[in-house]
């Protein structure tokens, strides 16, 4: 069965025709301009083969989507509904679903949904100490994010292992731009670093990541900023990036690190604290630990990362072969021999995630 695989991001399109397993054609287009703008879509269909059907990627399910559902006139003004929880990534795409719908009529389209991974966290996880009412009136709740990378890397760190993912207590790590940790226990997401929005967590490149919420209040009543101009801070302007003073990008902070940029050596090791004290806490919820799972741009490709990181997870089972960790590429068990829990990176496919997600819908 060929299936085209649609991600759409809050400014890429990413295209790809995949064939069980094997991907036959790739294509990103950098600046996607969403609705009205099919050409680039077109292009490639006609370039490749008909896909049998279609997988597009949306970010937020809200409280209804928790599983791929082939997508129909109800589902896409349900998605309409909702912008406001991902106003970003959400109407990218359903103008990718309503673009490729003009181009292949009638083919069988699903909507897989990041959000979907973690509608099994337990009440006590999801819920926010807020007002009942609140909650209900406003659907508030931890959704988390990156649902299609940690439900791709965890299933394939076990098969690297030859292990059985529901006898496994695992904690996958996707480290890119953006940033989440998943506990997963029984084969399910029991707990996760991002929340009602994927601006909460870990210290991301451009993200704050968690921060006290009081304080956030304090700068609204005190510092002379606005709603929209806090919220640009906190999205584009934190994390790595505000407090290096870079881009933000890894390469950038650690380049700049040792050249004896003290601003940038806080930033990397304000990051590596955060991420080794929520893999603690993503241990705790997922009752141990067997195996960590790292993907994503930064986890796969950062080798210095994966080794600061688990420095000070000894307590956890964690000890990497560094000639292993330095030589690491695609799916790679880095376990060191004294390792009560395995490490394995996985090169990061939300695409392979979504196909096996829009077979399971096939017609029969």
């Amino acid at each position: 069965m060929r299936i085209l695989v649609v991600n759409a991001g809050s400014s890429s399109l990413k295209l790809s025709v995949r064939d069980g397993e094997r991907e036959v054609a790739a294509t990103t287009v950098e600046r996607w301009e969403g609705g009205g703008h099919g050409a680039p879509i077109r292009d490639f269909l006609e370039e490749n083969p008909t896909p049998d059907m279609v997988g597009h990627r949306v970010v937020h399910g809200g409280p209804r989507f928790t599983e791929p559902v082939l997508v129909d006139d109800e589902v896409l003004d349900y998605l309409d509904s909702i912008t406001n929880l991902a106003p970003l990534h959400n109407p990218r795409a359903t103008a990718a679903i309503r673009e490729v719908a003009k181009l292949l009529p009638g083919t069988p389209a699903v909507a897989c949904f990041d959000t979907a991974f973690h509608a099994s966290l337990p009440p006590a996880a999801s819920t926010y100490a807020l007002p009942k009412e609140w909650n209900e009136r406003w659907q508030l709740r931890r959704y988390g994010f990156h649902g299609l990378s940690h439900a791709y890397a965890v299933r394939r760190a076990a098969e690297v292992l030859g292990r059985d993912l529901r006898e496994m207590r695992v904690v996958s790590c996707h480290l890119g731009a953006g940033a989440s940790l998943a506990a997963v226990r029984h084969g399910h997401s029991v707990d996760t670093t991002m929340g009602f929005t994927p601006l909460a967590g870990l210290v991301m490149v451009t993200r704050s990541g968690s921060v006290d919420p009081g304080m956030v209040l304090w700068l609204l009543q005190n510092a002379d900023l606005t709603p929209t101009h806090l919220r640009d801070v906190l999205e584009h302007h934190s994390g790595m990036k505000g407090l290096s003073g870079t881009s933000g990008d890894l390469r950038d902070v650690l380049a700049e690190r040792d050249n004896g940029n003290q601003d940038a050596a806080l930033a990397y090791d304000v990051f590596v604290h955060h991420l080794r004290r929520e893999i603690g806490a993503m241990a705790a919820s997922a009752e141990g630990l067997d195996l960590l799972v790292v993907t994503g741009g930064i986890g796969e490709h950062s080798s210095r990362l994966r080794r600061d990181m688990a420095t000070g997870l000894e307590h956890l089972g964690v000890r990497i072969d560094h000639p292993a960790n330095e030589s690491a590429h695609g799916d790679t068990d880095i376990s060191g021999p004294e390792a009560t829990a395995r490490t394995v990176v996985i090169k990061a496919s939300e695409e392979s995630e979504i196909a096996r997600e829009t077979a399971s819908l096939a017609p029969s």
